[in-house]
């Protein structure tokens, strides 16, 4: 029986009757289970048509990493002669996610054919001898030079070079007769992203988190529609909905991919700014590195904003960032913890250079001469922080916030971080100049 025989068997049968055929056709069960044709959604399989790349923009859960990994192992079992290229936003997430991760190119594999993973060549191959490659989007000059049939891009609107990386992609993606190219990633709206959108040669597939409920917890479902259903952040992250810029927003998409660089010129001085959180497994604790060049120009250099830490466990990872940048000063917002706060800092590293800074201000107003800075061409960032960037362009011009989270944690670090290198009177809160 062959497993589309036994598929059509079992679709027709009681629950104690299915169980007996698969007790008794136990191979044809496992190449049943190999059989993602008969597994997957309509959704997930790969659209008919002359197209050169497939665009999946899903919320999360929706399977896309699965969608990914089996259409790139089916090719792969396939054709011995392919070269394919896996490209994530960093090197530990195209490793950790797309190759060893739950659904990723490892772990859907049938121990039979399962590729041979070596880490140290960013290499998998089949016994037939397909390759793949993984590839980090941090390092666009990576993909200059190789030539591929194939690839697989995985969260495309995280990538922090997403136009050069692509490029770099395009040009060497010429071997065979129709390389072609998937692209899995929750919608961010960057540029990039939203140039495919518009693109009628790319084949599009859109898709929610609920369409996979089959496969994931109830009490997941409930709980992430209870919190982030109808909100901005679920309409993007569950519905897989691109949403554009908020109007009155500080900061635009645009205007922060404008001010995105690689590099940074020499620094003069670094700040760590840092937002702590009320609580313990509340908010975020917002920490942000920023540089100031010879030119006088400022550098976003690491979001290292933590989550959900004992008041210990951030103060760590403030000390961390500030040793990894050699910072000249911390500075601290006290206005939820007061002397708690420095304390706190002091007692991970006695000579960690803090400087307290009490808000009077509310959070959008402290942003808005920042925000003036990028207008400015005063700021860039220093790569891609995701995170951040979505907090920033959720604070709007007269003091609403329609990003993620409770509070723009993240963006408020960068405010005192940018003001301390560049607004004037040291310890001074920015103000709003009326011209």
């Amino acid at each position: 029986m062959t497993a589309l025989q036994l598929a059509r068997k079992l679709c027709g049968l009681r629950a104690e009757e299915r169980a007996a055929v698969v007790d008794a056709e136990i191979r044809d069960y496992a190449l049943l289970q190999r059989n993602w044709a008969f597994w997957a959604r309509p959704e997930q399989l790969a659209p008919d048509g002359n197209w050169r790349t497939w665009l999946i923009v899903a919320g999360r859960g929706f399977g896309k990493t699965r969608t990914g990994a089996e259409w790139v192992r089916a090719a792969a079992e396939a054709s011995g002669d392919l070269r394919i290229a896996l490209v994530g936003a960093t090197a530990i997430d195209a490793r950790g996610v797309m190759v060893e991760g739950e659904s990723g190119l490892l772990a859907t594999a049938p121990a039979s054919s399962r590729p041979l993973w070596e880490p140290s060549r960013r290499r998998l191959s089949w016994k037939n001898g397909a390759q793949a490659f993984v590839y980090s989007a941090e390092e666009p000059g990576q993909l200059r030079g190789p030539e591929h049939h194939l690839a697989w891009c995985d969260e495309l609107a995280k990538w922090a070079h997403a136009t050069e990386a692509w490029d770099n992609l395009q040009l060497g993606l010429r071997l065979g007769t129709q390389p072609r190219v998937l692209v899995t990633t929750t919608p961010r709206p960057v540029s990039l992203l939203k140039a495919m959108l518009n693109d009628p040669s790319v084949a599009v597939t859109r898709g929610r988190t609920r369409d996979n409920a089959d496969n994931l917890p109830r009490s997941f479902l409930a709980h992430v529609e209870a919190s982030y259903g109808g909100t901005r952040l679920g309409r993007q992250e569950l519905d897989g909905e691109l949403i554009e810029d908020v109007e009155g927003a500080l900061w635009t998409r645009a205007l922060l991919e404008e001010r995105r660089t690689r590099t940074h010129p020499g620094l003069r001085r670094v700040v760590v700014g840092v937002d702590p959180p009320a609580g313990v497994g509340g908010d975020a604790c917002g920490i942000v590195v920023a540089g100031l060049a010879e030119d006088g120009r400022a550098h976003v250099l690491e979001d290292a904003s933590v989550h959900g830490l004992h008041p210990e466990g951030w103060a760590r990872a403030v000390a961390a960032a500030a040793g990894r940048w050699q910072a000249d000063k911390v500075v601290a917002e006290v206005n939820n913890g007061g002397a708690m706060v420095t304390s706190v800092l002091r007692s991970v590293d006695p000579l960690l250079p803090v400087k307290a800074v009490r808000a009077s201000h509310g959070k959008v107003t402290r942003a808005e001469p920042v925000a003036a800075l990028y207008v400015q061409g005063r700021v860039s960032h220093v790569g891609c922080f995701p995170l951040l960037e979505d907090e920033m362009c959720g604070l709007m011009a007269g003091g609403g916030y329609a990003g993620p989270g409770r509070s723009p944690d993240r963006a408020d670090a960068l405010v005192w971080a940018l003001t301390e290198l560049m607004l004037g009177r040291r310890g001074a809160e920015p103000m709003v100049r009326i011209v």
